[in-house]
């Protein structure tokens, strides 16, 4: 059984059973934009906490 169909099923039994077919696409989305985050950390690397703030703090700050 491929990743994907072995994903659908795990989140399928986790949802309550009087879900709807809206509850189930927006579960997938969220599980596909997480799992592009992660590829797209793994590939570009990520930005420390500290470092986040301190750019972060350039919008904010006022």
């Amino acid at each position: 059984m491929s990743a994907a169909k072995q994903e659908v099923e795990a989140l399928l039994k986790k949802l309550p059973d009087e879900c709807t077919l809206e509850d189930i696409q927006y579960h997938l989305y969220v599980i596909e934009k997480i799992q592009r985050g992660i590829e797209a950390a793994d590939k570009q690397g990520t930005v420390s906490q500290a470092d986040a703030e301190q750019r972060l703090s350039k919008w904010t700050a006022g």
